[in-house]
């Protein structure tokens, strides 16, 4: 049964949501299976480069797919704010960049497909919802109220950084960025602070806890990323006052995760009878 602040999106939404889908399966092969994906991506990626971006595009499919599930306004609100922002500024980094795609294979012009069909599809429904109210949400607590806005202007910030000034923003990074891979990278931290600047204002209980999980995975998989591929080829001086920054950075947006997983699973055991009639399956 909907309810009046929490409407379903249409039935095409799930089908844009499923082609996304599919399309992050292949990016989180980066992660999971690099040998496999990193011969058929867009451009060259490096070990590091190829776990790192693996590891978001597993979170970003995690939200997809919450949106699938649900296909309502609440979680879709934030899943689409997050995609229409992450979606644009790799665009322009990419648009920026293009020496480092080899148009002469098929790879690169799939890039542009995808990206830019992703921007008109996600800009095309928040346009079209721009005067809805939020579904109905939580009410936080004064050190929740106080620590979020905090967040979402660091993240802000330093994508801001890594956008303008990316070799700069990245030199503390464990292992080498060039400008095109920060700018990408800008793009992950300006989506995370839009999303969280949202449940700010906001937090719908699916929100809270779809962004809770996105965070949990991007901190969790880009360390353990690095864990893993410095195994392999040993390059990480891991006493560096860079490794621990860039440690401290992505221990934090997980822990972050982790708290907001918290507050949404105590406001979901208060709430079962009411979120069950959200659920569109």
């Amino acid at each position: 049964m909907p309810t009046s602040d929490n409407p379903p999106f249409p039935a095409a939404l799930r089908l844009f949501s499923v082609v996304v889908i599919i399309v992050l399966i292949v990016g989180a092969g980066l992660f999971f299976a690099p040998v496999l994906v990193k011969p058929r991506w867009p451009w060259a990626v490096t070990p590091f480069n190829a776990r790192f971006l693996g590891g978001f595009y597993t979170a970003e499919m995690v939200m997809m797919v919450a949106l699938l599930v649900w296909n309502r306004w609440s979680p879709g609100r934030l899943v689409l704010v997050m995609a229409f922002i992450f979606t644009v500024i790799v665009s322009v980094a990419s648009f920026i960049n293009l020496g480092y795609f080899n148009f002469e294979r098929k790879a690169p012009w799939l890039w542009f497909l995808v990206y830019l069909a992703s921007v008109a599809v996600s800009g095309l429904f928040l346009w079209r919802t721009r005067a809805r109210p939020s579904a109905k949400g939580v009410i936080l607590n004064p050190a929740w109220r106080g620590y979020m806005p905090v967040e979402s202007a660091i993240l802000g910030l330093y994508g801001v950084g890594l956008l303008l000034f990316p070799l700069t923003f990245s030199g503390f990074w464990p292992w080498p960025i060039d400008a095109f891979h920060a700018q990408v990278y800008s793009a992950i931290f300006l989506a995370g602070a839009g999303g969280v600047y949202l449940v700010w204002r906001s937090a719908p209980r699916e929100e809270l806890l779809v962004l809770g999980l996105a965070q949990f995975l991007v901190g969790l998989l880009a360390i353990l990323g690095l864990v893993i591929t410095d195994a392999a080829v040993h390059r990480i001086d891991w006493t560096a006052t860079g490794t621990l920054r860039w440690l401290a950075l992505f221990g934090w947006i997980g822990i972050s995760g982790v708290f907001k997983l918290c507050a949404a699973s105590r406001f979901l055991a208060r709430n079962r009878h009411r979120l069950r009639r959200r659920l569109d399956f």
